[in-house]
């Protein structure tokens, strides 16, 4: 951005009127601010600073709760062409003093810093003197009569305007008793070494306040509670085991800003928290669309890798571990719990599609997934997504899962459930609660059977009240774009979103079988 002097009648600029640089070797200086957060005598110097460098320029659009930005001071009215160190006081650069336009504020000269400095060395020669310190090389001797600095004129002599005639009296008198002793000097040194380390414990201490906010794997290490919030996992070893596994298929790019563990996170916290794109987005200091495509990506990556974990498990395999209350009730043949669940989705714009997903039972517009869980309580079998429209025997006999049983297994399922021809087609018993339809009464065995497949068949609303609590996502409105089916793919990005969520739930502790059975 171009560059011009605001004092009075200089014309110094950084670029001509065409815009292209001017190499006259010149540099431009923003008016200094007032450190009033800093300490006592910093926010002091600073403030009496800036009112010297308003006094000099003598803009009326300059102020001193104001000063607009493209306003600067060129190096023509310094000595050395910059400004001296703020806390430097002494100095004749400590404000522009030379070519002001004006003649309220008088042209500084460097002879009285100089002598300034020369006592300065003396005295430290003196000290060093004193102090005995072999193979010291000895300095120069100048002299410096102290008249001199008595008769020299003063580095800001007060203007003429009356308006600023106590500010620079004040201003004056204070650089008079610097100069006057040396050892201020001294102090004002060990008071900026003091400020300096202050503002490096401070910027310590930030540093380690910031990596705690971050979300990275320093924030949730050796904090099983963070991860169980944010992730839904017990344990950061099992969310480090899962990264471990996905990583060779997380897409890698230097121009990404996330790492493959904050890829993973966000993935994880959108499902555990539901939180919205755009919070995620601010979240991880992200764009909106990037947030959507991490989660898209990462989803896709998990379901690929994760759906092994929900798998049908070999009879043998099941009756070795199997509850006592199930084989008390019904031997060891119970091979799955199978039950349906229904997410609420938008409605859709297209009538056939409205009316494949409206569910009379919740009298919205859902999508139905049929789910079957083992007597230890893992889930076993995830369908896809079907409208809220069909019925749980329509889901069950074309989800592919009568194909899964195998001759001898029993199936507990609910009343709705109308699949016992079925389910006998492949040599399995279906095990449903009894009807009282055009009975007044059950009888006692009715009575008695029915209360014992209650008592085992709550468990599969368990789990899935379970996963659902979880994973919050799967409790909001899903929108139309998820249940969409993915190019080249029959699977939504909603169905891969449950199986994702199932694997994860049996990674955690079962709700069935206890750690202590």
């Amino acid at each position: 951005m171009p560059s011009t002097c605001c004092v009075v009648n200089c014309n110094s600029r950084s670029h001509d009127r065409q815009g292209k640089k001017i190499r006259n070797g010149l540099s431009f200086f923003c008016l200094p601010a007032w450190k009033k957060n800093s300490c006592s005598h910093v926010s002091e110097v600073t403030k009496r600073r800036r009112m010297a460098w308003i006094a000099a320029v003598r803009r009326s659009k300059l102020t001193f709760d104001y000063t607009p930005p493209h306003m600067m001071v060129c190096s023509k009215h310094f000595h050395k062409g910059k400004p001296a160190y703020e806390m430097l006081q002494c100095d004749p650069d400590w404000a522009p003093s030379l070519h002001l336009g004006h003649t309220e504020v008088k042209a500084t000269t460097t002879d009285r810093f100089k002598r300034l400095r020369r006592r300065q060395q003396q005295q430290q020669q003196q000290q060093q003197q004193t102090q005995p310190q072999p193979q010291q090389a000895p300095e120069p001797d100048h002299t410096s009569p102290e008249a001199e600095l008595d008769n020299a004129a003063p580095l800001f002599p007060a203007p003429d305007n009356p308006g600023t005639e106590e500010y620079m009296e004040s201003e004056t008198s204070g650089e008079g008793a610097v100069m006057g002793n040396a050892d201020e000097q001294c102090t004002m040194c060990g008071l900026r070494l003091q400020e300096i380390m202050r503002l490096q414990e401070e910027n310590q201490k930030l540093k380690e306040e910031l990596s705690k906010r971050a979300l990275d794997e320093n924030s949730l290490k050796d904090n099983d509670s963070k991860v169980k919030y944010y992730t839904g996992l017990p344990s950061f070893s099992l969310l480090m085991g899962v990264l471990m596994q996905i990583i060779p298929s997380l897409p890698t790019s230097k121009e990404r800003k996330l790492s493959h563990f904050q890829m993973l996170l966000l993935t994880l916290m959108r499902l555990r928290l539901d939180l919205p794109v755009e919070h995620v987005a601010h979240l991880f200091d992200i764009s909106r669309q990037t947030a959507s495509n991490v989660f898209i990506e990462t989803i896709n990556v998990l379901h690929a890798h994760l759906s092994p974990l929900v798998y049908w498990p070999k009879r043998l395999c099941i009756q070795a571990s199997m509850p006592h209350q199930y084989v008390e009730m019904f031997g060891n043949r119970v091979t799955v719990i199978i039950d349906c669940f229904e997410l609420f989705i938008e409605r859709a714009q297209n009538l056939r599609a409205k009316a494949q997903t409206y569910s009379n039972y919740k009298s919205r517009y859902t999508m139905k997934y049929l789910i079957g869980i083992t007597p230890q309580g893992t889930i076993s079998f995830i369908s896809k997504g079907w409208g809220g429209r069909a019925s749980d025997k329509q889901v069950t006999e074309n989800s592919g899962f009568i194909q899964m049983l195998s001759p001898g297994d029993v199936v507990l399922a609910d009343r709705g459930f109308d699949i016992k021809e079925s389910v006998a087609l492949v040599g399995a018993t279906l095990k449903t609660p009894a009807f009282t339809r055009g009975h007044s009464q059950l009888n006692a065995q009715d009575v008695e059977e029915t209360r014992k497949l209650a008592h085992v068949r709550i468990h599969v609303e368990r789990v899935i009240g379970c996963m659902r609590s979880k994973f919050n996502i799967l409790n909001d409105t899903i929108r139309l774009g998820f249940v969409v089916p993915c190019e080249g793919e029959e699977k939504t990005l909603l169905d891969k979103i449950v199986v994702v969520c199932c694997a994860l739930t049996n990674m955690c502790p079962s709700i069935v079988v206890k750690p202590s059975c």
